[in-house]
């Protein structure tokens, strides 16, 4: 499975971005479920508008199964809420707390995303090790 972080999402249901074609190619090239989470919906709808066609289109990918969406349950936020702690001078967002906390939980290396920086720079702790993220990212 493939975490998927809201930068690509814009891009792949908003044509007029400069990145829509390198995450539609990204896109074609990842052969398992994708995955977000509620946090990250809420910020992606926020940057289409919701009554664009892009979020029109988004949410008939959802309806279809084309997008697994996870809700973060009390412990996935607290853990949220402590990384956004400990890299509060990246800063890091609700949205990407949620990523890794996710990823952390259900043991997910890979993302699919615009922040290459950030999530280059972000650890997944796996009980006593932190490993990095496989980053995938258009050109």
């Amino acid at each position: 499975m493939t975490l998927i972080d809201a930068g690509p999402l814009v891009a792949l249901f908003d044509p007029s971005d400069d990145a829509h074609a390198g995450c539609v190619d990204l896109l074609s090239t990842i052969h398992e479920p994708i995955l977000t989470t509620s946090c990250v919906l809420t910020e992606v709808f926020h940057l289409l508008s919701p009554d664009s066609r892009g979020a029109r289109a988004l949410m008939a990918f959802v309806g279809k199964g084309g997008l697994r969406i996870r809700e973060l349950d009390r412990e996935d936020l607290m853990r949220a809420f402590e990384l956004m702690v400990k890299y509060a001078d990246a800063p890091m967002d609700l949205a990407d707390a949620s990523l890794v906390a996710i990823a952390e939980k259900l043991d997910l290396r890979r993302i699919f995303t615009m922040d290459r920086n950030d999530f280059s720079f972000y650890r997944i702790r796996l009980g006593h090790r932190h490993t990095e993220f496989e980053v995938l990212s258009p050109p």
